[in-house]
């Protein structure tokens, strides 16, 4: 197979059966909620926000953001391996980006039901919208790493957002 993007060849639709062809895919199609037949990334940053609202307690601030790093390195080769079989990098499917991006939202701001409701819905609104640096990034960054740098600082924008709350409030 090869490993680059062809341009004039469509991006294929990925299935069931191809998201469990291959550990990358299971990963970057988000163990499934990639494959939601409408709003993916919502499903993808829905399961980023679970997960880490429900290990983050358990694993402390050492153990979750190692393994916060770790998942979002593991996730840009998954990226990579999943955005070349599919054809398109940033296929819309392709969520693992969005499910590290949200964990690390939810790790990082008030343990709050209503302020992470509002973490997740900031969050949405700048990966879809692209403000700023989010859409300089999507625009200019390529490959998997492109693909994650823009939700990565979609979430920087949110925490830049509540940090300012906080010190306002």
């Amino acid at each position: 197979m090869s490993t680059t993007i062809d341009q004039a060849t469509p991006a294929l639709q990925p299935s069931l059966r191809f998201m469990l062809s291959h550990p990358a895919h299971v990963i970057s199609l988000g163990f499934g909620s990639g494959l939601a037949p409408f709003a993916p990334g919502t499903f993808g940053a829905l399961l980023g926000w679970w997960l880490a609202r429900w290990l983050y307690p358990f694993a402390g601030d050492a153990w979750f953001f190692s393994g916060l790093a770790i998942v979002t390195v593991v996730g840009g080769l998954a990226i990579h391996v999943t955005g070349t079989a599919l054809n398109k990098m940033d296929h819309g499917a392709i969520v693992s980006d969005e499910v590290v991006a949200m964990a690390l939202i939810v790790a990082l701001i008030p343990y709050s039901f209503w302020l992470q409701c509002v973490g997740f819905v900031l969050f949405r609104i700048f990966d879809i919208a692209k403000p700023g640096p989010v859409g300089w990034a999507d625009r200019n960054i390529g490959g998997a790493w492109g693909v994650l740098l823009d939700d990565l600082i979609a979430a920087g924008l949110v925490l830049v957002l509540f940090a300012l709350w906080i010190k306002v409030f």
